[in-house]
């Protein structure tokens, strides 16, 4: 994650949630200096991510926590390894477990499957990216985690790239006026965005090759034949991605037409967690 402050307000609220009034459990138990440590087992082989995370985590809750990681993000992970130790406040380590294993838990899946996608486009130049289908304030961290296995990240909000898709273009009267009205507002609000336009057939790729000034062409629901048929078209002007009913059994299909980009929002919302869990430790 490249935002600190993002990540300390995600670790604040997802706090203030678990944790509320107090846990009691804890507090009723243990006593508040108590120090002790802990680890993280790997209970499933795939691709570790969240290590980041679980740090931060813990220094928030414990600034002076000694956190010693023994793997990476996007290092491969069997059963029987531990990813991390912990030490420092009990309290700490147990209001945190449960924050910590989650987002590990559904990062490490997301970086699992993003691999698997990856893995398959080995001797491409096609790059996987993900997508906005992502979980409301989870964002982040499911992106850092398709990074974490090898995919690149696509753009983070509405914010920081214009693209132009169907709804878009058919709200406004068609791709040229589309184009033109994002140019306009671009130059009148002094911005540098660059613009993707989403072509749904052959046609609208010799509309948005005239219009100019395109960044990008997403071929949405293009088959392997009319993406290799539409990458020649484009011929280099613009970057390619295609996007819309690509899975795994496909993938290579759609890499060998020579396309820029494959996006894939499965990486995310198809991916399963994977099992690790916080121990005590002597």
């Amino acid at each position: 994650m490249n935002d600190a402050s993002l990540l300390d307000a995600f670790i604040r609220a997802a706090l203030a949630e678990d944790v509320g009034p107090g846990d009691h459990t804890t507090l009723a138990c243990i006593p508040a200096k108590a120090c002790g440590k802990a680890v993280l087992k790997i209970k499933a082989a795939g691709v570790l991510a969240g290590m980041e995370v679980a740090e931060a985590v813990f220094r928030y809750l414990d600034p002076e926590t000694v956190f010693v990681p023994y793997k990476q993000d996007g290092e491969a992970m069997r059963p029987g390894e531990h990813a991390f130790e912990v030490a420092g406040r009990v309290h700490a380590i147990l209001q945190g477990e449960r924050l910590v294993l989650n987002c590990m838990q559904r990062m490490s899946g997301i970086a699992t499957l993003t691999r698997q996608y990856t893995d398959r486009l080995q001797g491409y130049a096609t790059r996987l990216l993900d997508t906005r289908k992502t979980t409301p304030n989870f964002r982040m961290l499911e992106k850092a985690a398709v990074k974490a296995g090898g995919g690149v990240n696509h753009r983070m909000g509405l914010y920081d790239l214009i693209m132009l898709k169907d709804n878009h273009i058919d709200y406004c009267g068609g791709i040229t006026r589309a184009v033109r009205r994002v140019q306009e507002y671009l130059t009148a609000n002094g911005l540098s965005l660059k613009i993707e336009v989403e072509a749904r057939t052959p046609a609208d790729v010799e509309e948005i090759l005239a219009a100019g000034g395109v960044h990008r062409i997403m071929l949405d629901n293009f088959s392997p034949e009319q993406l290799s048929a539409a990458v020649r078209q484009i011929g280099g002007r613009t970057e390619t991605e295609a996007s819309g009913g690509i899975t795994l059994d496909n993938l290579e299909a759609y890499a060998a037409t020579g396309v820029d980009y494959i996006s894939a929002g499965a990486v995310i919302h198809q991916a399963v967690s994977l099992d690790l869990s916080l121990k005590a430790a002597q």
